[in-house]
């Protein structure tokens, strides 16, 4: 059996299975849903699904500091905010595995650095494609900023539908969750929060 030391989101060091443990893990939900993973229509649906989950959990995969490691010092005096609004967000909660899709806000005051916008956008699609709260994917993308760019503040506001909740238990759809959190200026000045939230929703 091969296996791959994986990240884990808190930075646990995991073993991956291999990818033939997969698709039998996939057949064996298969069968437990109630069907026959043998018939025509699901015989390839294992390696579909396992295909699948690569595209949607390679975040496991990638550094979001390497991603912010590279930085433009020459802002000429740029000392307003710098904001990213629209960002897609598609995860999966941690508890069902189920989709949870919306729109972060980022928005950051440089302090002597920038960072190139895609950059930006890259870090929220990292912690994205990883199993996750709405509220620590909102965390750990400000964190991750803090961390690499030393602004004098963050703004992240992230407005999301989860599946777990619209399409099981509940079953109310249409209700949306906003996670917010703020460092430094903008959570010390009112009045900067409250332009950051007016230009996001805005």
């Amino acid at each position: 059996m091969t296996v791959t030391p994986v990240l884990s989101s808190d930075n646990d060091e995991v073993q991956r299975p291999s990818r033939e443990e997969a698709l039998k893990a996939v057949r064996t939900l298969l069968a437990w849903a109630g069907d026959n993973p043998d018939r025509p229509g699901l015989i390839d649906t294992p390696k579909r699904v396992v295909d699948a989950y690569g595209e949607w959990f390679d975040g496991y995969d990638a550094d979001p500091a390497k991603e912010l490691g590279r930085v433009f010092e020459d802002v000429q005096g740029y000392e307003d905010m710098v904001l990213l609004r629209d960002i897609e967000v598609e995860s999966h909660c941690e508890h069902h595995m189920a989709p949870f899709l919306g729109k972060a806000y980022v928005a950051y005051i440089p302090n002597e650095k920038v960072v190139g916008i895609s950059k930006l956008a890259r870090v929220v699609e990292i912690y994205s494609r990883r199993l996750q709260t709405q509220e620590v994917l909102t965390n750990q993308i400000a964190d991750a900023i803090e961390s690499s760019l030393a602004p004098q503040g963050v703004a992240i506001l992230i407005d999301a539908e989860h599946q777990c909740m619209t399409t099981r238990g509940v079953h109310h759809r249409h209700v949306s969750t906003i996670t917010t959190r703020f460092t430094g200026a903008f959570k010390t000045d009112a009045a900067l929060k409250d332009r950051f939230l007016k230009l996001a929703k805005g």
